[in-house]
């Protein structure tokens, strides 16, 4: 080890950051993990977190974890208007955050605190933390393609494809190819005017912040990069895939069952198709009913995670036709939540249906698992044009207007035709840049470096005002 690194270790000891998720699976996921790499560089990490989704604190003894009240109400917290639910605990956890930051820099007991991580989503945090004179960086949870195209909302309203109009859906976003007017990220939100503040907050509270950490890698998402690094003046930090340094499976919050990949080793290599739409997409009785067909009618092994409340206005499995699962005689094996990544890297998965969130997609690329694609709302819509169109490693299916025979032609073009073989060769070929970037040396492994100093070269600036 060279004496710098040796000095920096030595700095780095007794040096706390203050992490603060967005409290849903798919973000919680990325900032435990997160908290995880830079804890392994030397960081002692305090996690804040709300009550309302709080990850069990047990499984992460070598943290400590703050949680603050965040008051919403039993109506607010089961709503399924995530924008206004979002818009909420940004408002909501101000003056408990705050609260939370103030003790824990008065703490003469606990290491001094370097910097804040938030979520790139609670831009609230930045006036919290600059009132504290504290310096904040922020976690994008979400891919740097996506984030691109949230900057360009204002411009997007200027050229008058937002709002998004029914009859304009097909056409191109000239401006930012290869999207169509469908692919810009909407939420379905009774204020429309909801989901534009929040854009521009998290957009402008990531310019304001001391930096962005990202969950990618350059080899992946280069261009996107650049483009921001042009529009921000603050540095960029791309260390990702996180989950192959630290998988996430202990902050689930819902209980996986690991019965399912008995039955994966039963199946032949290549063979299964595995179907999982996240932790918060909803779908209708009718496209329930056209997956269930679609997905037996294609005669080939499936996995099928059926979250409970996945269909609208149904406990579990109530949909399902009688006698159906007698039908599919094993070939099919349904589970509420499943261990995604163990999932994802077992050989007989052949192919993922997915609802392209940032953190499935990037599974299903570490693993080399080409995807069908059926994203529900923002971020989803163009990770899934990226998937199809950019790296053309998977394909998409449109939610509307989903049947059967679309569905089991789909699965057959991906599992069974040469096309399929093409996807998997060019998915194996990202997977493979994914493994070198974490490499010593390697893109993701040098951000990590310079993110370590940066965090130090702000930490002592931070000792110099305080």
């Amino acid at each position: 080890m060279d004496n710098q690194t040796n000095t920096q270790m030595n700095q780095r000891k007794g040096r706390r950051l203050v992490l603060f998720p967005l409290p849903f699976q798919g973000h919680i996921n990325p900032m435990l993990q997160l908290a995880n790499i830079l804890h392994s560089q030397g960081f002692s990490i305090s996690i804040i977190h709300t009550n309302f989704n709080s990850p069990n604190p047990s499984n992460y003894p070598h943290f400590t974890f703050h949680f603050i009240t965040e008051n919403l109400s039993e109506t607010e917290a089961y709503t399924t208007d995530l924008a206004v639910l979002v818009q909420l605990l940004n408002t909501k956890c101000v003056e408990p955050f705050q609260d939370c930051l103030t003790k824990l820099l008065s703490d003469v007991e606990e290491e001094p605190v370097a910097c804040l991580i938030s979520d790139a989503i609670f831009p609230f945090t930045q006036a919290v933390a600059e009132n504290l004179k504290l310096p904040r960086m922020v976690l994008r949870t979400g891919g740097a393609s996506s984030f691109v195209v949230f900057t360009a909302f204002p411009f997007l309203k200027e050229r008058g494809y937002l709002p998004i109009q029914d009859s304009k859906l097909e056409e191109p976003v000239v401006e930012l190819p290869p999207l169509k007017v469908k692919d810009i990220p909407a939420i379905k939100s009774r204020s429309a005017e909801t989901i534009y503040e929040l854009i521009d907050g998290m957009v402008d509270g990531a310019k304001a912040s001391s930096g962005v950490i990202w969950n990618t890698f350059e080899d992946l998402e280069q261009s996107a990069l650049a483009n921001l690094r042009q529009q921000f003046s603050v540095p960029m930090f791309p260390i990702g895939p996180f989950h192959k340094c630290f998988p996430a499976s202990t902050s689930s919050l819902l209980t996986q069952d690991q019965s399912c990949i008995c039955w994966l080793e039963k199946q032949s290599p290549k063979s299964v198709i595995y179907v999982s739409f996240g932790s918060l997409a909803a779908i209708k009785e009718n496209e329930f009913l056209e997956i269930a067909w679609g997905l037996a009618n294609s005669k080939q092994p499936f996995l099928w995670v059926v979250r409970p409340g996945l269909t609208n206005g149904c406990k579990w499995l109530e949909p399902l036709p009688s006698g159906f699962l007698e039908m599919i005689d094993g070939r099919g094996y349904i589970v509420k939540w499943a261990p995604q990544q163990e999932v994802l890297a077992h050989p007989a998965v052949g192919a993922f249906w997915t609802h392209n969130g940032w953190n499935s997609t990037l599974e299903s690329i570490c693993e080399g698992v080409p995807m069908i694609c059926m994203p529900c709302f923002t971020d989803q819509r163009v990770n899934a044009r990226y998937v199809s169109d950019v790296w053309k490693v998977g394909v998409q299916l449109e939610i509307n207007g989903l049947d059967r025979d679309k569905i089991e032609k789909t699965i057959r073009r991906i599992m069974v035709e040469k096309e399929g073989e093409e996807f998997r060769g060019r998915i194996l070929c990202l997977k493979e840049k994914a493994d070198i970037c974490l490499r010593q040396g390697g893109a993701s492994s040098e951000s990590l470096n310079s993110l370590v100093s940066h965090i130090l070269s702000l930490d002592s600036i931070t000792f110099n005002t305080h």
